[in-house]
């Protein structure tokens, strides 16, 4: 099951020459750019851990696609984002945030339906166990 979370989630993967015009783009707004890894990717987990500090102050790309190869070379085994952070007043947010390494197997979750009081319906996603490593 691929997971889709943040820009481009229904397109094929980013190839690394894609990545780093996207990282361009952030850095020519002036925005912030980090990268962040885990091994739960719930939607709701929005804690996910930090690969060194924000890069402010950046202006080529290069800088930061040598970090998440080093990233990558430490934690490919998990998801790795990159987000791109505007400072501005009136933002101060999030602008941009895209996968841009998934697991060999990805997580998978499942969609549980609970009736409520007054014939309310709630949902949630609950993470399924994984399957038998041998398929």
């Amino acid at each position: 099951m691929k997971i889709t979370q943040g820009c481009f989630s229904f397109l094929p993967d980013l190839t690394d020459e894609q990545i780093t015009s996207q990282v361009q783009y952030c850095l020519a707004n002036g925005w912030a750019v980090n990268i962040e890894f885990t091994d739960d990717p719930h939607p709701r987990n929005t804690y996910w851990e930090m690969w060194g500090l924000p890069m402010f102050d950046l202006q080529d790309a290069a800088g930061v696609m040598m970090e998440l190869a080093e990233c990558r070379r430490v934690y490919g085994d998990r998801y790795i984002r990159i987000s791109g952070f505007d400072a501005s007043h009136g933002w101060e947010s999030v602008r941009i945030t895209f996968l841009v390494n998934r697991p060999k197997r990805e997580a998978e979750f499942e969609l549980v339906r609970q009736e409520a009081a007054g014939r309310a319906i709630r949902y949630t996603t609950v993470r399924k166990p994984p399957a038998h490593a041998s398929q």
